[in-house]
């Protein structure tokens, strides 16, 4: 009814002669435009899919103030390149690029757009418009390996990894660490890929170290080729980035799970609200960015009741995945990387070049 009599008021003023220039009401505010761009497939479980958990999670706390929108199964690379531009060319004005071949193609195009901001996600590179996220990963994986200490039988793991960077060493080794923490025996078997989400390598490997004595997995992958071939074989894994009982239910011993919303709904506000600035976020379990729990039927409640309390000791401070307490900790050269009672700084853990005693493998070209 107001709208109405607020139309029939301005017709009238437009056969009135006035001195006095009406003011017009301001337009209502166009929704902020949000890309994001996925390396693999979007599916119901993994890296990919707790990303576009966090871009449902912008919709739903911004309803009618955010517009988002994806691309999946983006390959590093030039074509990354070519997506994120195409989304800033097609107006968004928040695009998150989450996977570490990205950061290159994001710092390219963001000096083209100077006007777009960018969040690289694992990416360390920044700029004005360019902010970086992360999250401490290996929290969970010294978690996962303490439940996977108690559970396997055989004192061997196997570990799937994509590549050899530091945030993939950090995860093996802090896995290695939770293991022998409550298994000094145990030795963690390392096949590299070479590759961020290819299902089919994936189970391969998977396959070759189950066939090499591993009676638990884990992997730092994209898809949940590895539980599904745990599961297949009776053996157990851990779950990353998803929880992956739907496909593993019986071979899942626990969850590593990945918490973008909180932060990418932050981000969003800002951009609203004028406040977004070039940042560099590296949040864990303290911060609610990881998450470690989703037990499978056949852990008993004594090992998940460790793990949990656990988790709550490196929530509160009072256990660091790397820090030597005992003795020192070795490298599987034999060279000691943590002397008895220190503990690796930031800048140490970014730049790990190492495999902790106790992995069989080696860190690949």
């Amino acid at each position: 009814m107001y709208k109405n009599l607020a139309v029939a008021l301005a017709a009238a003023c437009c056969f009135l002669s006035s001195p006095f220039t009406h003011a017009q009401p301001a337009p209502s505010q166009a929704p902020l435009k949000v890309g994001i761009v996925y390396v693999a497939p979007l599916g119901d479980a993994g890296w990919v899919h707790q990303h576009e958990l966090g871009r449902q999670a912008i919709e739903a706390a911004l309803p009618g103030k955010v517009k988002t929108t994806y691309v999946e199964n983006v390959a590093e690379g030039p074509d990354a390149e070519r997506v994120i531009r195409d989304l800033a060319r097609q107006g968004n004005q928040l695009i998150i690029t989450p996977s570490f071949g990205y950061m290159a193609p994001t710092m390219r195009v963001a000096r083209e757009f100077p006007q777009v901001r960018f969040e690289s996600i694992t990416g360390y590179q920044r700029a004005d418009n360019v902010a970086t996220a992360n999250a401490r990963y290996y929290e969970g994986r010294y978690l996962a390996g303490v439940a996977a200490g108690r559970m396997s039988k055989s004192h061997v793991a196997g570990y799937v990894a994509g590549f050899p960077i530091p945030e993939v060493l950090q995860g093996i080794n802090a896995f290695t660490l939770g293991m022998r923490s409550v298994d000094p025996t145990a030795q963690v078997k390392v096949v590299w890929l070479n590759q961020w989400f290819d299902p089919a390598l994936e189970r391969d490997a998977a396959m070759r170290l189950m066939d090499q004595g591993a009676d638990v997995l884990a992997f730092h992958t994209g898809s949940s080729a590895v539980m599904k071939a745990a599961q297949e074989r009776g053996r157990m894994a851990v779950g990353y980035h998803s929880d992956m009982r739907q496909v593993a239910a019986d071979a899942q011993i626990v969850a590593v799970t990945h918490r973008w919303g909180d932060y990418y709904v932050q981000r969003a506000k800002a951009m609203l609200d004028g406040s977004w600035k070039s940042t560099d976020t590296w949040g864990g379990v303290k911060e609610g960015m990881i998450r470690v729990g989703d037990f499978g039927p056949k852990v008993p409640k004594a090992v998940q009741d460790e793990v949990m309390a656990r988790q709550q000791d490196i929530a509160a401070g009072r256990l660091q995945p790397f820090r030597a307490v005992a003795a020192d900790v070795r490298d599987n050269q034999g060279r000691v990387v943590i002397a008895r009672g220190q503990a690796l700084d930031d800048g140490q853990i970014l730049k790990m070049k190492w495999l902790v005693e106790g992995v069989q493998g080696r860190i690949e070209p």
